[in-house]
């Protein structure tokens, strides 16, 4: 079995361990596969943005590669906060660094779920604010996410929680 997906990584492709990483190389580990901190194999998700919850990316830069896993494979879903297609793998390739422009491109192409969740963990420039408001211009729902995560306007949801209160929505 296969997958592909993305894997997030600190500058110079160290991932959180401290280990680097290089594009084009083959990675394999020994010993039952299992996800999750206590876990053993190499971690990637499907969903780009997904890759975000691993790391603070509105304080330190990520490099974010396209990645295949083979091998032996756990598949794990946290259905409670929403995330789901993340794996850990026995063996993981990186099989190329996505440029900035190639990460903003997916973020505008999500639904508003996940639009939201890129958002919400993945710090723009006010360049790329500017893109994610047009795109999502009718949604508030992604526009508020903008608003709060990235231009730090923390009184929109008290906004809309007053709205709700005094139209009984």
């Amino acid at each position: 079995m296969n997958v592909i997906g993305y894997k997030c990584f600190k500058n110079d492709l160290v991932n959180n361990y401290g280990i680097k990483f290089n594009v084009g190389k083959k990675y394999s580990t020994d010993g039952i596969i299992k996800f999750g901190l206590r876990g053993n194999g190499y971690h990637l998700c499907k969903n780009l943005e997904d890759t975000f919850r691993y790391f603070d990316t509105f304080h330190t830069p990520v490099n974010v590669c396209l990645v295949e896993g083979r091998g032996n494979i756990d598949e794990y879903c946290d259905e409670y906060y929403g995330y789901y297609d993340m794996y850990s793998v026995e063996q993981l390739e990186i099989l190329r660094k996505l440029s900035r422009d190639e990460i903003i491109n997916y973020g505008l192409n999500l639904n508003e779920l996940r639009a939201i969740r890129f958002v919400s963990s993945f710090k723009l420039t006010e360049d790329e604010i500017k893109l994610f408001e047009k795109k999502y211009a009718l949604n508030r729902e992604v526009i508020n996410a903008i608003k709060y995560y990235q231009k730090g306007d923390k009184a929109v949801y008290e906004l809309e929680c007053a709205k709700r209160k005094i139209y009984k929505i």
